[in-house]
């Protein structure tokens, strides 16, 4: 089992940056893939980024040059910086951690990030 608790949302303008964390606990070695998802008001979750445990990272598009996923392994951490947060950024943000030879994947609560114009 591997428990996250997500952290660092908030209320920020546009333009601004934000640092979110997402911290685990329990059997972390046995994570390949950390992923961040974000969740606008009455849509669906749509992946931001993934980063793998060999350093590998891809984002989504819309965020590709504003935000950048980085993990401290001796904290067991990972962030996501977002830069240059625009209006359509505002969604709760939800860490995603995959172990990928058993099929397992563990999910944190979320936390809401604000962005206004």
């Amino acid at each position: 089992q591997v428990q996250l608790v997500e952290s660092g949302g908030g209320l920020v303008q546009a333009g601004g940056s934000l640092r979110l964390s997402c911290a685990l606990s329990g059997n972390v070695f046995s994570t390949d893939v950390m992923d961040w998802y974000r969740q606008a008001p009455g849509k669906q979750r749509d992946l931001v980024g993934t980063n793998t445990k060999t350093g590998t990272t891809s984002y989504a598009d819309s965020v590709t040059g504003r935000f950048t996923i980085s993990r401290d392994n001796a904290k067991n951490t990972v962030y996501l910086q977002m830069n240059s947060l625009k209006p359509e950024d505002t969604a709760v943000y939800y860490c995603r951690a995959r172990n990928i030879a058993y099929g397992r994947d563990y999910w944190g609560k979320g936390t809401l990030v604000t962005v206004s114009s």
